[in-house]
């Protein structure tokens, strides 16, 4: 009879596997050596993650910023600012840093290595639009154009935080985040 998967387990050990990619990358991604470094086997990793791909889908879910929460109570512009202000801290300073260096990641390996990379890269940017063109349809922006605008956010927002992180000019990274959230609900 097969055993059960445990759910509290593989839950640390998904934490695990997040924390490991953050601080050692994805290029070379390596199950073995990720086990031995996790205090686990390559066998355990398969059998709570299927294979090297489904793994690195479900870490890449995992270390998601929840942006429905922070964009659900959106009704007006001055909200929708506040709540991007707050996703640029939490992308830049709080919690989801390291994250973003793990999505950066994935999104440049997606260019060159799509069948690998590319299912992961694009529902990585699709889960991140979907709330923020919520909120902007709920502000009062036509459908195309609040997934214009969030595209503009995300997309622009990203590349404010790679430009931080090569460059560690935060003031002039942080002056461009504002330009760019102020842009996004301009009419």
């Amino acid at each position: 009879m097969a055993r059960t998967a445990d759910p509290v387990k593989r839950e640390e050990l998904l934490k695990a596997v997040v924390a490991y990619l953050e601080q050692h990358g994805i290029g070379d991604m390596s199950l073995a050596p990720m086990a031995q470094a996790l205090g686990t086997s390559k066998r355990m990793l398969l059998y709570y993650f299927g294979d090297r791909a489904e793994l690195l889908t479900q870490a890449l879910d995992a270390s998601r910023p929840q942006l429905g929460e922070m964009f659900r109570d959106v009704a007006t512009p001055e909200r929708f600012t506040a709540a991007a202000r707050t996703m640029w801290r939490e992308l830049t300073r709080g919690g989801e840093r390291r994250n973003v260096r793990l999505l950066l990641q994935v999104l440049s390996l997606a260019v060159t290595d799509p069948e690998t990379y590319g299912e992961s890269a694009r529902t990585a940017v699709d889960v991140m639009i979907g709330p923020i063109a919520a909120a902007l349809s709920t502000i009062g922006y036509a459908d195309e154009d609040a997934c214009a605008r969030a595209t503009l956010v995300v997309s622009g927002l990203r590349g404010l935080c790679q430009d931080a992180l090569v460059t560690k000019d935060r003031a002039r990274v942080d002056a461009a985040a504002e330009l760019l959230i102020a842009a996004a609900v301009a009419h």
